[in-house]
């Protein structure tokens, strides 16, 4: 564990390591989380012990890294050797994007409602190495999981080499069948990646027991870490094919060699490591990632299904709240299909900028992603502040009739 959360101990519905949250009501996790004290105190530990050693700093914030991926595996049912520490999502997204062995005119399959981060690379590898992008309906699979599986495997039968889908869609909060993602698609040839950005940290993710082929997340939303860091898990079965396209000097096997044992040691002949390690090509956020310990530190010491318990329980209560003042809920009715994001249409004529605005000025913070409004807690909220939201969403409503 890292001295941060030694320090400090997390309780559900607890803020108290959040003393400089301004915000009574802080429901917009799924946008960027604020850092606990353990967090901030993470940070400041790797600043300061490079401002006093400097490069005799690197050594201790090297072998911090080998600890945290360890975690980010225990958090996601995976080896710690299979993780490699990433500056954001996107750039595990570029990176798959670029190394997989692809063949011109192969397919890959990509979501329409998705986030942009999970296909912007994929349009990009299209053009490059001369791709079919087939494009299936998110809101197939919000009519049902079984509903949107057949449409998945309708696309599957006409071949395709990768299906890349969030665990967790970011506008309504649909929980996406990784399982039965991962075996439709190793049934017809083709392989999965997952960005779980919107559920690593809140919603139980095991890649190992659903055959994830890959999975990236970014540190700063449900993994309350600092902004600059994330990680990419690779299935070890897949690392073979995979092309070092992006490799740096630090993909290569004992790459620092040449700067600590002596003469002789410079070469640019070491092999590629042969593991998820590849893709660490060059150095990172240290301070972001010594940070991003201290989080997940807490994170494990709750468990991740005790969070999406307790977050559950906050959007069971504030749910039909919502409902009763003309909102359209957009949350799942079969629980499988839920996450921790309670997402709602506005009533007619409402304007949702307007909206959100009021309710930010009123001490309640969420999100609009394309126009619904988005109320993503974490486990330091609590059910006692719905009463606060409910009567901050009644003058906001108020004021804009």
């Amino acid at each position: 564990m890292s001295d941060g959360a030694r320090e400090a101990r997390a309780v559900l519905g607890d803020r108290s390591l959040f003393p400089d949250l301004a915000f009574p009501a802080y429901l917009n996790h799924g946008a960027i989380s604020p850092p606990s004290l353990p967090v901030r105190r993470a940070v400041s530990r790797a600043l300061d012990d490079y401002a006093k050693s400097g490069a005799g700093a690197f050594p201790t914030w090297i072998a911090q890294r080998g600890a945290l991926r360890s975690k980010i595996g225990e958090l996601i049912g995976a080896r710690g050797e299979d993780i490699a520490l990433m500056p954001n999502t996107t750039r595990g997204v570029v990176d798959v994007a670029l190394s997989f062995p692809w063949a011109r005119g192969d397919r890959v399959v990509v979501f329409k409602g998705e986030f942009p981060a999970n296909v912007t690379p994929w349009q990009r590898a299209a053009a490059l190495f001369g791709l079919e992008l087939a494009w299936v309906d998110l809101a197939v699979f919000a009519q049902g999981w079984e509903l949107g599986l057949a449409r998945l495997r309708e696309v599957l039968e006409r071949g395709a080499r990768l299906v890349a889908v969030s665990a967790v869609e970011f506008q309504t909060g649909l929980r996406m069948p990784l399982a039965e993602m991962a075996a439709l698609c190793h049934a017809h040839g083709a392989e999965l990646f997952v960005d779980a950005v919107q559920a690593a940290g809140a919603v139980p993710i095991d890649v190992t027991a659903s055959g994830v082929d890959y999975l990236c997340a970014g540190s700063h939303k449900w993994l309350m870490g600092p902004e600059g860091g994330g990680f990419l898990y690779v299935n070890p079965a897949r690392v073979e094919a995979l092309l070092p396209n992006v490799a740096g000097w630090l993909s290569h096997e004992d790459p620092v060699a040449f700067l600590a044992r002596g003469p002789g040691l410079l070469r640019y002949d070491r092999p590629i490591q042969r593991g998820a390690g590849m893709f660490e090509g060059g150095n990172v956020n240290t301070a972001g990632l010594a940070g991003l310990e201290a989080s997940i530190d807490l994170l494990l010491s709750l468990g991740v299904p005790a969070i999406f318990a307790h977050v559950n329980a906050i959007l069971d209560v504030l749910e039909p709240e919502l409902r009763a003042r003309g909102f359209e809920s957009l949350r799942a009715a079969d629980p499988r299909q839920r996450s921790c994001t309670l997402s709602v249409a506005p009533p007619p004529r409402t304007d949702v900028v307007a909206l959100q605005r009021r309710l930010t000025a009123r001490g309640v913070s969420c999100s609009i992603p394309d126009g619904l409004v988005r109320f993503t807690p974490h486990w330091p909220n609590d059910r006692e502040q719905i009463p606060f939201v409910v009567s901050a969403l009644d003058a906001a409503l108020g004021d804009l009739r």
